[in-house]
């Protein structure tokens, strides 16, 4: 019984010393205890601070879903959205359509491509633009001649917000400044630079070293060519081509012609000068080019033809644009690719500046789209950026500095042209008037309708009626 009372006492005592060391750990604690409270703090915090790298990992993911598809790394639009482009086709602008659609794949976005004939997708873009209401495209392209003609109207959106807020980001200063004033209005950027191009001189090299010819430095150097390959000779199409099969053609050749004599197309007050001795002495020049190299035959003879004709093998030499020189290094295209060579354009006097323009084509966004121009130009920059370009300058000429390394053969007889070169129209709107003139009358030459002087003289006069009713000419 004693035994048995003193074990209930025993454990009485280690219950109440249970009890007490209890209560005081609640209460106040030890250096032990805040040591192990600390611990278990820091075991928290790294759960928490796991947690949030996760959390944040999964946001990354998920802003770089938001952000795009491969090719096209801009974030969805809030809502279902479609951009309608409309330009031309040549090979570097079906690439660059391309890469617009890349944009497909990003949720909510659709793009659109529509390339057609140079003269009807400029003729779109003009009964679209020109009646003032919403426009039905987003993107819209155009070389150097449509900075001044759907500019001038203020038919495109000035894009020096856009240009300055993307700049480093898309490092747009590897465009050359001079490629941007091209593109410029009243010092408003209107175009984002896409492609460079020009007129230069494609040739067989095999045929050239067989007959002893050297590369021409002039137009009477085209002229003795022909004349030693013979203009009837049975084994080509003709000695040399240019475009002259088409009214545009004509006024090409003449503008590039006339600026090397030294002419241009008006004067400060929008008067015209292009019916000047220098306007007689270009036309006489692709006359007695025509006479020499093309015959009747040749008046007919399309781009297309000369290109194909040069892939053929049957046309020996010709001016063509280098955004069509890319296809002579195409393997799928021809089996001469090691005979094609290039030079640049000829010039029309000794030491003058070479019969090539310095051209630039452009993606505009009309100023009357009902999509957002943030939008729209990412998804053109996109398309413009460094990579885009390189690859790109396979098969034309691109506009970034860092790009040229990567292009064809032709580049640098291309880049001479440009650098030696006639430049391009002012920019002027006026001077879209004298183009349509001069397209109406130059032809009218080749079939011996008119004189050089006639033509010209009919082409000032129709101009100057048109200029007047427009408000060019006061």
């Amino acid at each position: 019984m004693k035994n048995t009372r003193l074990f209930s006492l025993l454990l009485l005592l280690i219950a109440a010393v249970f009890f007490v060391a209890c209560g005081s750990s609640g209460d106040e604690g030890s250096e032990d205890t805040a040591e192990d409270t600390t611990s278990n703090a820091e075991v928290a915090e790294d759960t928490d601070e796991e947690m949030d790298e996760e959390m944040a990992e999964d946001a990354d993911e998920d802003m770089a879903e938001d952000m795009g598809v491969e090719g096209c790394h801009i974030a969805a639009p809030a809502e279902d959205t479609e951009i309608n482009m409309i330009g031309w086709s040549f090979p570097i602008t079906d690439f660059y359509a391309e890469e617009l659609e890349k944009c497909n794949g990003v949720e909510n976005l659709t793009v659109n491509t529509n390339l057609l004939a140079g003269a009807d997708a400029q003729e779109q873009v003009r009964l679209a633009l020109s009646g003032g209401g919403d426009s039905p495209f987003d993107i819209v392209h155009g070389a150097n001649g449509q900075v001044a003609e759907w500019g001038g109207p203020g038919w495109l959106m000035p894009l020096n917000d856009l240009v300055d807020k993307y700049w480093d980001e898309y490092n747009l200063g590897d465009i050359p400044e001079t490629v941007w004033e091209g593109a410029t209005i009243d010092g408003n950027i209107v175009g984002i630079p896409m492609v460079g191009n020009t007129l230069h001189f494609i040739y067989r090299q095999d045929t050239f070293d067989e007959l002893g010819l050297d590369v021409p430095e002039t137009y009477d150097d085209v002229i003795a060519i022909c004349n030693t390959v013979g203009l009837d000779n049975p084994d080509w199409d003709m000695p040399f081509a240019i475009d002259l099969s088409r009214s545009r053609g004509w006024e090409l050749e003449f503008f590039m012609l006339l600026r090397a004599y030294g002419g241009d197309y008006l004067d400060d007050d929008n008067m015209p000068i292009f019916n000047g001795e220098e306007g007689v002495l270009a036309i006489e020049k692709i006359v007695e080019v025509a006479n020499a190299c093309l015959g009747e035959d040749g008046l007919s003879f399309s781009l297309n033809d000369q290109e194909v004709a040069m892939q053929l093998g049957t046309l020996p030499s010709t001016k063509m644009w280098a955004s069509r020189a890319a296809n002579m290094s195409d393997p799928e295209r021809t089996d001469l690719m090691d005979v094609i060579a290039y030079a640049p354009a000829p010039r029309v006097v000794e030491g003058g500046p070479r019969a090539g323009s310095a051209w630039n084509d452009y993606f505009m966004i009309p100023a009357t789209t009902t999509n957002d121009p943030d939008l729209i130009f990412r998804i053109i920059m996109e398309a413009a950026d460094e990579a885009s370009q390189q690859e790109a300058a396979t098969l034309g000429m691109v506009t970034r500095t860092s790009a040229a390394e990567f292009g064809g053969p032709y580049l640098p007889a291309a880049n001479q042209t440009i650098a030696e070169g006639v430049g391009n129209y002012q920019i002027n709107p006026a001077v879209n008037i004298a183009i349509t003139k001069l397209e109406e009358f130059l032809p009218l030459v080749g079939n011996g309708d008119m004189t050089a002087q006639e033509a010209l003289d009919a082409a000032a006069e129709a101009y100057i009626e048109e200029a007047t009713a427009q408000g060019f000419i006061e």
